[in-house]
């Protein structure tokens, strides 16, 4: 199981993650809001402002303060990371 650091010292594990998304437009407040009221939303933003919303293959959103790029790159970096580690062995 791969975990990725969305902040904070906040980890998700990468293989249920499906999407990352901005929180910017309007499709996207109304599913953060719609969890919110099911109870599904995960805020691992500390305060600070959402910059990312991690939509997880169980219905759970995570709220991110880290850029969706910076999220992207940190799962990327375990992928490559998992791959030399599998060519050693």
């Amino acid at each position: 199981m791969k975990l990725i650091n969305i902040g904070f010292g906040n980890m998700i594990s990468a293989g249920r993650l499906i999407a990352i998304v901005s929180p910017e437009s309007a499709p996207i407040k109304r599913m953060v809001q719609e969890a919110r009221d099911r109870g599904v939303l995960i805020d691992a933003t500390y305060g600070r402002r959402t910059r990312a919303v991690l939509i997880m293959d169980n219905d759970h959103l995570v709220l991110s303060a880290l850029q969706p790029e910076t999220v992207a790159n940190r799962l990327s970096e375990k992928d490559i990371a998992v791959t030399e580690e599998e060519e050693e062995e």
